[in-house]
């Protein structure tokens, strides 16, 4: 008689958390993230008290920016946050996208601030990506959106 074996399975090597430990994990995460998606209903809805921040350099920012975004490199943010943002705002970080940490470091100094903050995910990059309107000195305008990031009817992925 033979045995049938099965192959190890690299997602189960280690198993999933407890499920006290997954509610703790992911409601944190979503404490500290946000979507380029959401970002964009909020921006568009003129939801208040979110102030979205472009910690890139001046080049990168005139290169095009999150339509709405205020522009506060990294470096700037404990002179001038006062001023650009108002008490109690959340204030949502971005950078280039998901290989740049640079959003994640300027989310740290609003939170030295004492700021209540978010880091979008996914960045300028997707934001781009995913057809949200980009504003340069020239105005704002819209690429198509990138079926490997967007549905490219425009439609929501409602996720």
């Amino acid at each position: 008689m033979s045995t049938v074996t099965f192959p190890t399975s690299a997602v189960t090597a280690v198993p999933a958390a407890a499920n006290a430990a997954a509610l703790a994990h992911f409601a944190a995460r979503l404490a500290f993230e946000t979507d380029v998606s959401d970002v964009a209903a909020d921006l568009a809805s003129g939801v208040p008290g979110i102030v979205v921040v472009d910690s890139r350099s001046l080049e990168s920012w005139e290169q095009g920016h999150v339509q709405g975004a205020v522009h506060l490199p990294t470096a700037e943010i404990a002179a001038r946050a006062a001023e650009v943002v108002p008490a109690g705002a959340t204030v949502v970080t971005y950078c280039w996208g998901p290989g740049c940490n640079g959003a994640t470091r300027a989310a740290l100094e609003f939170a030295r601030l004492g700021h209540p903050v978010k880091e979008m995910l996914g960045g300028f990059e997707y934001w781009a990506r995913e057809g949200f309107p980009v504003e340069t000195a020239h105005g704002v305008s819209r690429r198509p959106a990138d079926p490997l990031t967007a549905p490219v009817s425009g439609v929501s992925c409602a996720c």
